[in-house]
């Protein structure tokens, strides 16, 4: 599983309510296209009509930070995003974007080489990084393989789907 896209650049401490403003939450709950015009609205203006499927945002320290609100890597991955490479993570964050199937990988040098424009590589199976634009790989750590194959799914209801919930039994064969 290999992610390939424009990179996204973004600071340290960039909240669920940057991603998606809390004013929001409740407004269509029911349906995430219409929420996802909002998306990163206060960081990045148009941000849905500008990012790609499968670009990568770039970010420092403590992405996702705020609340555990699902919908901001939901919305994430709906407009577009095919992975996100930070320094560090809120730990709620990171644990529903595995949940939904959208990368998340710790990176400690692409982060202060990478600029928005840049051509970012995530292979997430390998655990390898790349600024391809700069020329620059940083080896990260693997995810296990039960995250893995959660990733390659296409998240956990899928993987459900898929293998009937079987995670834990699966990966000790």
């Amino acid at each position: 599983m290999i992610v390939r896209g424009k990179c996204w650049k973004l600071g340290d401490n960039i909240s669920t309510d940057h991603i998606i403003s809390g004013k929001y939450k409740f407004e269509a709950i029911d349906n995430l296209n219409k929420m996802a015009v909002h998306v990163l609205e206060d960081v990045i203006p148009n941000f849905y009509k500008l990012v790609s499927k499968g670009d990568v945002i770039v970010a420092g320290k403590n992405f996702g930070k705020g609340s555990s609100r699902e919908q901001a890597p939901r919305l994430l991955k709906l407009v577009g995003v095919g992975a996100i490479v930070a320094k560090s993570f809120a730990h709620i964050f990171y644990r529903n974007a595995i949940n939904i199937g959208l990368p998340v990988v710790i990176a400690k040098v692409i982060p202060d080489v990478s600029e928005t424009g840049d051509v970012i590589e995530v292979d997430v199976i390998n655990g390898i990084v790349k600024n391809v634009t700069k020329g620059v790989e940083e080896k990260v750590a693997p995810y296990p393989k039960e995250i893995l194959e959660i990733l390659v799914s296409g998240g956990a209801i899928e993987y459900i789907k898929r293998w009937g919930g079987l995670l834990w039994s699966r990966s000790t064969e």
